[in-house]
């Protein structure tokens, strides 16, 4: 079993200007609490992924604030007391001070986050 909370020290720790994520991978895996004191639109992040959108399933919840996927078909906003799924083909936005829980599969995640953080710091 694993486990995760919110202020966990022994969590590996991902931190940029407005973002915290605490992260513990288990059988394939990604558990992750996220905060976003700033919010925004994460849609240029994802440019060079297919069609320019997340390639990750999620699995969620929203602690705090909101969510807005934009998905091919349409937005669907996910409000604080919400669970959520969403597959592979997405780009998201979140209010500031929004906090989430998050599932997803480890290898389909780093896949994207490779991209991800080369447009951060390009």
């Amino acid at each position: 079993m694993a486990k995760l909370s919110i202020d966990d020290q022994t969590a590996r720790v991902e931190r940029m200007t407005g973002y915290e994520g605490r992260y513990r991978e288990t059988d394939g895996y990604t558990i992750a609490f996220e905060k976003f004191e700033e919010g925004g639109d994460f849609t240029p992040f994802y440019k060079g992924l297919p069609d320019d959108r997340c390639q990750s399933h999620h699995w969620g919840y929203v602690v705090k604030g909101r969510l807005i996927m934009h998905m091919p078909d349409g937005d669907e906003v996910v409000e604080a007391g919400e669970a959520y799924y969403t597959p592979p083909g997405h780009t998201d936005e979140l209010d500031p001070g929004t906090v989430l829980v998050e599932f997803s599969p480890t290898e389909e995640l780093a896949r994207t986050l490779a991209v991800v953080g080369q447009n951060i710091e390009g």
